[in-house]
């Protein structure tokens, strides 16, 4: 199962862009034993636009762009549900044992999601109430994928 992490906004060089990519180079290593390929990280520009509106909307159309019509797709927003991380690995599972072809986690901009990504989520997480930056949840993004991966692995590395 192919997994995407898509998100608005760049990261740049530092810190954020490090935690990143040491999670996603664990992920890579560890997910192709379980049948997880990825991930492929897509980093999308900013809206110009003046309102905010129209910011998420531009936004929204560039993340759907970037999502396959196969791929059950995941929004981060502090709206969606509270998962703990057997639950999100046990999902996780679930969609790759069923032959779910790939999952594509969207991170929005400032303004947050567009309406037409809603529609179209699968499932729509949060990370907590708090408002936190973007390149954080892309680092938490990519840790709780690791952590799932070591869940359905039966590693040692989630100690709940």
């Amino acid at each position: 199962m192919k997994l995407d992490v898509i998100a608005v906004g760049r990261l740049k060089a530092g810190p954020e862009r490090e935690l990143v990519a040491r999670y996603a180079e664990r992920l890579g290593g560890m997910g192709r034993a379980l049948g997880l390929s990825g991930p492929r990280l897509v980093e999308l520009a900013e809206s110009a636009a003046r309102r905010d509106l129209g910011r998420k909307n531009e936004e929204g159309t560039a993340i759907l762009r970037e999502v396959p019509d196969t791929h059950r797709l995941i929004l981060l927003d502090e709206g969606g549900s509270n998962l703990d991380s057997a639950g999100f690995a046990r999902i996780l599972g679930e969609w790759r044992d069923s032959g779910v072809t790939g999952v594509s986690f969207a991170i929005g901009g400032a303004d947050g999601l567009a309406p037409v990504l809603k529609e179209r989520a699968a499932l729509v997480l949060s990370f907590g109430k708090m408002t936190m930056p973007h390149q954080i949840v892309r680092a938490l993004v990519l840790e709780q994928l690791y952590r799932a991966a070591t869940i359905l692995a039966g590693h040692p590395y989630h100690r709940a």
